[in-house]
């Protein structure tokens, strides 16, 4: 699977975003699809996935924050992000497996990330 992630940008606290990734290769809709982050210095956190079947699961420090979408159709998966705190700055990085899981080291395919950064 080849994963496009796009649509991060320099925007202003409290201001939001929807990050899309797109994928090829296989069958888009037979796969969990994840999004994760990465901050300058840190480990890569899980923020949201949503499985093929389409139910959805946040991490705790962005839920209500956060909305995870997919159009099989178009192949495409969907992060909107709310509210955008200046902590929220980070390479946001899209995957997928046929598993869902909260851990990175778990999930088979990555997108190449696209930068965020929220200015205070």
């Amino acid at each position: 699977v080849q994963l496009q992630a796009s649509g991060g940008g320099l925007v202003q606290a409290g201001g939001s975003l929807r990050l899309s990734c797109a994928a090829s290769g296989r069958t888009f809709s037979n796969y969990a699809m994840g999004w994760f982050r990465q901050a300058p210095g840190k480990e890569r956190e899980f923020v949201a996935a949503i499985s093929s079947g389409g139910s959805t699961y946040y991490a705790d420090l962005v839920k209500g924050r956060r909305t995870i979408s997919r159009d099989n159709a178009k192949n495409t998966v969907y992060l909107q992000v709310n509210k955008l705190k200046p902590e929220d700055t980070a390479v946001y990085y899209c995957a997928a497996d046929k598993s869902l899981s909260s851990r990175y080291d778990q999930w088979d395919y990555w997108g190449q990330g696209t930068l965020v950064t929220v200015s205070s």
